[in-house]
């Protein structure tokens, strides 16, 4: 082989090539990862907490695997052919994965994301070259522009598409059952007790459990971790914050059978955990990295000493710097403890008061006068209300002036008379951030851990202030 210098070409015998440390590709870097012990977030004179740290994967997380496997085992049965393009509804890392193998195999990707996934994470999928189109997430899986139903869509409408669909794929689980699952076995030399995941697809669970059950004759404990809301442990589907986890519905990628048990972790402790994570433990993930070591945790609690545990960390937090790791997004949604001085908190009074969409304006204006609140939230969803769940708000005084006028009848229904969205502020934030939106829009949406909890006026303000001031008056 000839290489070209600053003088006269290098000629490298076919020993010298072999000699040489190099890939030919960053398909080959994908898979072993490392392990790593938590020894900071863990107690270290409980249990063995080992963190697999699939942000290693040249993608930066655990979707690169199945993305192999995935366009291997399309191509091997003609579903994809050379030149084709690969459609794929994802969150953000299976495009990733996905895109590394199309860069390499010579394949256009389209991809379909909900709204909820990061801005970051969806520049990350154009940088890579693949084309994005941004979805609703807030609709259900029957909705037209439901990303997984668009991909389809455009599957079908693109000539020599093909959609890799990794929720009912049969290869995203065989992936994790021929490589990864041998690997943990292998890495903790068949020492481990208990392996946790994320379930999303429920591809990693069904594919690493069944080989570490086989290998173990049933030895080895797998847990499945669902974020509250999801599809996976049978509760209401509901809106959450975190990323690429839960379903609102089973995929066929999941194999019911394995788990050996399914805990649900909520946002507001995955969060907490995630950034633990970087701060105590130098690892930076994402939301679903800290929702599977917030189950690990728990999961440590009640094993004996002797316990192994492995839980695998999908991916890299470098996605999340707008969301989880911005202090502002997380005060704003009503992540963090109240602020010094007077905060949003002490004027969120009267709760989150809620109207049913089929209400009569009458009731409206009726219950508004008796709570002594001039806006509520309009809402079909049970308590406690999720904010995507909330359709509208009705006004007091918009409410009158309709029906002064003319232009509404008491008895119509509240849906056809809503009033623009609220703005939201954090219920740990100052209250002078919420003065400034109730100055502009009259009223404000206050969040704790995520959730709506309150509607705030500018009466309650000047109450939560007068309320203060007395209790300094007589501190002194």
């Amino acid at each position: 082989m000839t290489v070209a210098g600053a003088g006269n070409p290098i000629v490298l015998t076919g020993g010298e090539r072999a000699a040489m440390r190099f890939h030919d590709s960053m398909l080959d870097l994908v898979g072993q990862t490392p392990l790593v012990r938590l020894a900071a977030v863990a107690d270290r004179s409980g249990p063995l907490v080992l963190a697999k740290l699939e942000q290693f994967n040249p993608g930066g997380s655990a979707k690169d695997r199945i993305a192999v496997g995935m366009v291997t085992a399309a191509e091997r049965d003609g579903s994809l052919r050379p030149g084709g393009t690969i459609v794929e509804p994802t969150s953000g890392n299976t495009g990733i994965g996905l895109a590394l193998v199309g860069a390499q195999r010579g394949y256009r990707c389209v991809f379909t994301c909900p709204d909820k996934v990061s801005p970051s994470k969806i520049a990350a999928l154009r940088a890579y070259g693949a084309e994005v189109v941004v979805c609703p997430a807030a609709v259900p899986m029957t909705h037209p522009r439901f990303y997984r139903n668009v991909a389809t869509r455009m599957a079908a409408e693109i000539p020599g598409a093909h959609c890799i669909d990794q929720y009912n794929n049969p290869a995203n689980p065989a992936a994790h059952y021929a490589v990864t699952g041998p690997e943990i076995w292998e890495q903790t030399q068949g020492r481990l007790t208990h392996f946790v995941a994320g379930l999303g697809t429920g591809g990693t669970v069904s594919g690493v459990g069944r080989y570490l059950h086989e290998v173990s004759a049933g030895a080895v404990q797998v847990i499945g971790v669902d974020p509250q809301g999801s599809a996976y442990s049978g509760e209401e589907v509901r809106p959450y914050y975190v990323e690429g986890v839960g379903q609102p519905g089973i995929p066929a990628a999941f194999d019911p059978a394995v788990p050996d048990g399914i805990l649900t972790v909520g946002d507001a402790e995955s969060i907490r955990v995630t950034r633990r994570l970087a701060r105590e433990e130098g690892i930076l993930t994402g939301g679903s990295g800290g929702m599977a070591v917030a189950a690990a945790l728990r999961v440590a609690e009640r094993a004996g000493p002797d316990a192994v545990i492995v839980v695998l960390i999908p991916d890299s937090g470098r996605g999340y710097l707008t969301t989880i790791f911005d202090d502002d997004w997380l005060a704003g949604h009503g992540f963090t403890e109240p602020a010094d001085g007077v905060p949003v908190a002490v004027a969120a009074r009267h709760g989150l008061p809620v109207l049913a969409p089929q209400e009569r304006l009458a009731t409206a204006l009726r219950r508004m006068r008796d709570t002594r609140t001039g806006h509520m939230a309009v809402s079909a969803a049970t308590p406690p209300i999720r904010l995507p769940e909330i359709v509208g708000f009705a006004a007091e005084h918009d409410i009158a002036v309709r029906v002064a006028t003319g232009r509404a009848r008491l008895d119509a229904p509240v849906a056809e008379h809503l009033t623009a969205p609220l703005p939201t502020v954090g219920w740990g934030q100052r209250l002078g951030t919420a003065a400034a939106r109730i100055a502009e829009h009259g009223a404000c949406v206050v969040l704790r851990d995520g959730l709506p909890v309150a509607i705030v006026t500018a009466t309650d303000m000047a109450a939560a202030l007068e309320s203060e001031h007395e209790t300094t008056e007589s501190s002194l």
